[in-house]
C-alpha cells in the first residue's frame, strides 16, 4: 500500500505542472534541434556532449541535467537513459526527448520534486544510440515499417548483440571461483565492435554510472539481467532458463518500480504475452548473448535494465501522447531509484580519496568500486549488511550498517596504510661463533621473496 501511495503522490505532483508538449517523430536533424532547444531554455542545469559518431558520421549526443553540468559532484550519483539502440524501435527516442523537455520546463516552474532530482542526481539522456538505423526505418514510416527494417546499424549489425561477451567468461570463471564483476575486456575487443558500441563502452568507462535503463519496443515489460543463460554455450536452439544475478531481488525491485509506475505494464498481459508484475528475467524470456545490460553489470558499477515499451515498434504520431502519459511517472520514478542503498567515501588517513577501492557486501557476490574522487554508491534493498572496503596497499575495513527504504545510508571508510615489515638488516660479511666455539664466516642470505619493492 505504501508503494502505491508514493507512486500516486509522485504522479499527482507531476500533474500539477503538466506542460503542453508537441508529439511528433523526430528525424536526426529535428532530434538535434530539440536537444539544443532544451539546452538553450535551461542553460544553467544542462549540457550537451557527443560520445562519438555513428557509422555514417552522425553524432551520438547526450543531454546532461545537473546543478553543476559537466562536473561530477562528490556523493552525487550518475544516471543514464539510452534510447533507440535498435533503429526501428523509436518510442524510447521520442519519450526521452519528451522527458528532456519536461525536466527543463518543470525545473523552470519550480517543481520541487524535479528540482530536487536535478540537484541531487547527474542525469545523462541519450535519445538515440543508432541514428543511422532510425533514418532507414523512418523512410518507410509507421504504417509500412518492416519488423526488422532499420533495426541494425549502417553495417548491418545488431548493436544489442555486439558488446564483448563477458557472461561466458564469468560462467567459466565461476566454476573456478573467479570474479563476476569488473571482468577485464579481451585484448582484441576494439576490433570486434561497431563504432556506436565502441563509443558507448568508452562512455561508460569514463563515468561512474550507478543506474541505467535502455529503451526498446516490440513488447511491454521491464527486463533485468542476466540476459544470457549459463548453459547457452551448450546448445544451438533457443530455450528459456531463469538466470539470476547475485542482485536478483534488487533487480526485481528496480523493474517493478518502472512497471507499477507505468500505465499498464504491471498488468502483465500485453502484446499477446504475459509477464507477472510486468517484469522478467532476460534469460527466462529468451537468452541473448553480448547484450548491453549484462555488459554494464559485469564490466562497470552500473545496474541496467531493459525497458520494452510498446507492442508497435514504430507507433503512429497520434499514439505518442498516450504513450508519454503512460511512461512519464515511470521515467521519473526510475531515476529516483538511484538514491537507495549505501554511499560514502573511501579515504586514507590523510582524508585523501582512494579511487578503485573495492566495496564488498557479505552474502552478495558482486562488488563495486569507488570512483576517481573516492566516492562510491552501492544499490541495496532495505536491510542490515556487513560491508567491507579494501584497496591495494591498505588494511581492509569492515562495518555493519542498516539500509532504510528512503534515502541511502552514509557509510564512510578510512583505510590505514598496510605497513609491510622489513627483515632485519644483515651485515655483508662477518664472523660468529659456532656451537663448537670456532669462528664461522657469515654469508648474507638472498633477499627474501615477497618484500615490498
Amino acid at each position: 500500500m505504501a508503494r502505491w501511495l508514493r507512486s500516486l503522490a509522485g504522479a499527482l505532483l507531476l500533474l500539477e505542472g503538466a506542460a503542453a508538449l508537441s508529439f511528433l517523430h523526430h528525424g536526426y536533424e529535428e532530434m538535434v534541434q530539440a536537444l539544443f532547444r532544451v539546452q538553450s531554455q535551461c542553460p544553467y542545469v544542462t549540457r550537451i556532449y557527443s560520445i562519438g559518431r555513428s557509422v555514417e558520421g552522425r553524432h551520438l549526443y547526450v543531454l546532461e541535467f545537473s546543478d553543476y553540468p559537466g562536473i561530477h559532484e562528490s556523493l552525487e550519483p550518475e544516471f543514464k537513459y539510452v534510447g533507440n539502440m535498435h533503429g526501428n524501435e523509436v518510442l524510447g527516442r521520442e519519450l526521452l526527448l519528451q522527458l528532456s523537455e519536461f525536466l527543463c520546463e518543470e525545473y523552470r516552474r519550480g517543481n520541487e520534486r524535479i528540482t530536487r532530482l536535478i540537484h541531487d542526481t547527474r542525469i545523462h539522456i541519450m535519445p538515440s544510440m543508432n541514428p543511422d538505423g532510425y533514418e532507414v526505418a523512418a523512410k518507410q514510416g509507421p504504417d509500412s515499417n518492416g519488423y526488422l527494417t532499420g533495426r541494425n546499424n549502417a553495417n548491418g549489425v545488431d548493436l544489442n548483440r555486439n558488446f564483448p561477451d563477458l557472461n561466458t567468461f564469468m560462467y567459466y570463471s565461476g566454476e573456478i571461483s573467479g570474479p563476476n564483476h569488473h571482468i577485464p575486456l579481451p585484448d582484441n575487443w576494439k576490433s570486434q565492435v561497431e563504432p556506436e558500441t565502441l563509443a558507448v563502452i568508452q562512455w561508460i568507462s569514463s563515468y561512474n554510472f550507478v543506474l541505467s535503463a535502455n529503451l526498446h519496443g516490440g513488447a511491454v515489460v521491464a527486463n533485468y539481467p542476466y540476459d544470457k543463460s549459463q548453459d547457452q554455450r551448450f546448445r544451438s536452439h533457443r530455450r528459456t532458463v531463469n538466470t539470476p544475478t547475485p542482485d536478483d531481488k534488487l533487480f526485481q525491485k528496480l523493474a517493478k518500480t518502472y512497471s507499477y509506475a507505468h500505465g499498464w505494464m504491471h498488468r502483465g498481459w500485453n502484446c499477446g504475452d504475459y509477464f507477472a508484475d510486468g517484469i522478467t528475467n532476460g534469460a527466462s524470456w529468451y537468452s541473448l548473448s553480448k547484450g548491453m545490460q549484462d555488459f554494464n553489470y559485469l564490466y562497470t558499477n552500473c545496474f541496467e535494465i531493459t525497458l520494452e515499451l510498446s507492442c508497435n515498434k514504430f507507433p503512429p504520431e497520434e499514439d505518442l501522447e498516450r504513450q508519454w502519459m503512460a511512461n512519464r511517472e515511470a521515467l521519473v520514478a526510475f531515476i529516483e531509484e538511484v538514491h537507495q542503498g549505501i554511499k560514502g567515501m573511501v579515504s586514507d588517513e590523510n582524508n585523501n580519496g582512494i579511487a578503485g577501492a573495492v566495496i564488498s557486501v557479505q552474502g552478495i557476490s558482486h562488488d563495486i568500486t569507488s570512483g576517481d574522487m573516492g566516492d562510491y554508491f552501492r544499490l541495496l534493498l532495505p536491510g542490515t549488511y556487513t560491508v567491507t572496503a579494501s584497496a591495494e596497499g591498505y588494511q581492509p575495513q569492515t562495518v555493519t550498517t542498516t539500509v532504510g527504504p528512503a534515502a541511502p545510508s552514509l557509510v564512510y571508510f578510512q583505510l590505514k596504510q598496510d605497513v609491510v615489515r622489513k627483515p632485519p638488516e644483515r651485515k655483508a660479511s662477518g664472523t660468529r661463533m659456532n656451537n663448537k666455539g670456532l669462528q664461522k664466516k657469515v654469508v648474507p642470505r638472498a633477499t627474501r621473496r615477497g618484500t615490498q619493492r
